[in-house]
């Protein structure tokens, strides 16, 4: 079908445009469509790696309850080298720390809490320093637990670290600090939080006063 005169001219116009533009635009519509790809590839890859990353660490926990330290160490190797960058990595190695720690290899047990640290999420990383703390309050290693505790910890830690604080000071038989510390974990402890008991028949232990919340107004 012949054109008219107006077609002919729009028809000009779009191919003088496509002259000029379209290269430009070509160009601009393979790289969306490579970024559509590439995010699409990019969650299916990362649906894949938690497939497999879950297998895995159901694995390791069985091993765990089974006290094969030997076998949950290699499993959380496996995990943290191949799926390091998700969720499964920092939960690997804090398994793995738990079962060096049980089998009395405290090194092993430093190792994996410092993968953890070093690669894990903020909550992972508090998790981790928490328990470090704890293996190198074991070893006596006083001064390096309190330099651990010192650093940055989500708030919702404040309680259990004032705690850990206070567990240390005692090994020193700093016992004000101590009182202190017991002190500032129950400040900071919500009245429901299950382990408030504990830290107040600590701190009764060494002396120290439980608070009684005020009577409400009759």
């Amino acid at each position: 079908m012949a054109y008219d005169l107006e077609e002919q001219e729009q028809l000009a116009d779009l191919k003088a445009f496509w002259n000029k533009y379209g290269n430009l635009l070509t160009w601009v519509l393979i790289v969306v469509l490579g970024s559509y790809a590439a995010w699409n590839f990019w969650n299916y890859h990362q649906r894949n790696q938690a497939a497999d990353a879950s297998v895995l660490y159901e694995e390791l926990q069985k091993s765990l309850a089974d006290k094969d330290n030997v076998k949950v160490q290699r499993i959380a190797a496996d995990v943290e080298s191949k799926f390091g960058s998700t969720a499964y990595g920092a939960m690997a190695a804090l398994a793995a720390a738990k079962g060096a720690f049980d089998a009395n290899d405290l090194k092993t047990a430093k190792v994996q809490l410092q993968w953890a640290i070093d690669h894990g999420t903020d909550e992972y990383k508090s998790i981790a320093k928490l328990r470090l703390a704890g293996v190198l309050l074991d070893e006596k290693a006083y001064d390096d637990g309190l330099k651990l505790l010192a650093t940055n910890f989500l708030p919702q830690f404040a309680g259990a670290v004032a705690d850990r604080k206070g567990d240390i000071f005692v090994a020193q038989n700093k016992l004000a600090e101590a009182r202190t510390a017991y002190q500032a974990a129950l400040t900071a402890m919500d009245s429901k939080n299950p382990g408030r008991k504990l830290v107040e028949l600590k701190l009764e232990s060494i002396g120290g006063t439980v608070a009684q919340p005020p009577k409400a107004a009759a």
